[in-house]
């Protein structure tokens, strides 16, 4: 089963995403994607932390997705915009579209786990153009890859001030 939970930032996708994951077993998967890169981001990411309780197996894999031992768990991952943010500045001298490549492969590795993934994200091709080139590829890429991995959903979730959107399927997904 494939979950798809999509939004702005802090429209409650995480918190929505665990609240999913805690309701289909006892003992989930955290799947974190982040890398640390100043300290207010890693204050973040312990908030994050200490908001999870013990019950939680935290796993951290930056790029690929594919090596985390998650066959027949419940996984958030968390989330698909820090994973393509590692893969566009590890690739930054590639084409755009070489990277999505990349990405949907990598992706389809981790489906093939055979477990029940809870895939968090942002939508941030929302608002106007970026203003540099670097800024729209990335947005390209975002927006590319939330369509591929919404295309392979069994439910597709926006989540908007906290409220859940239910785009695709109708499980009625609500907490």
């Amino acid at each position: 089963m494939l979950y798809f939970i999509t939004g702005g930032q802090r429209s409650g996708k995480s918190s929505f995403a665990q609240r999913l994951a805690l309701k289909k077993t006892s003992n989930p998967v955290y799947l974190a994607t982040a890398r640390i890169w100043d300290e207010d981001f890693n204050q973040r990411v312990q908030r994050h932390r200490s908001d999870r309780g013990p019950e939680w197996t935290n796993l951290e894999e930056p790029v690929n997705l594919s090596h985390a031992e998650v066959t027949g768990r419940v996984v958030v991952l968390d989330c698909i915009t820090l994973w393509l943010t590692n893969l566009f500045f590890d690739h930054q001298e590639k084409p755009v579209d070489e990277t999505l490549t990349m990405a949907k492969e990598e992706f389809d590795r981790l489906l093939e786990k055979d477990a029940t993934l809870i895939v968090v994200s942002n939508e941030i091709g929302l608002g106007g153009h970026a203003g540099n080139a670097v800024a729209r590829h990335f947005t390209d890429l975002q927006g590319w890859m939330n369509q591929y991995i919404a295309a392979q959903a069994d439910e597709v979730v926006m989540m908007v001030s906290g409220l859940p959107l239910h785009l695709k399927g109708n499980s009625g997904l609500s907490f």
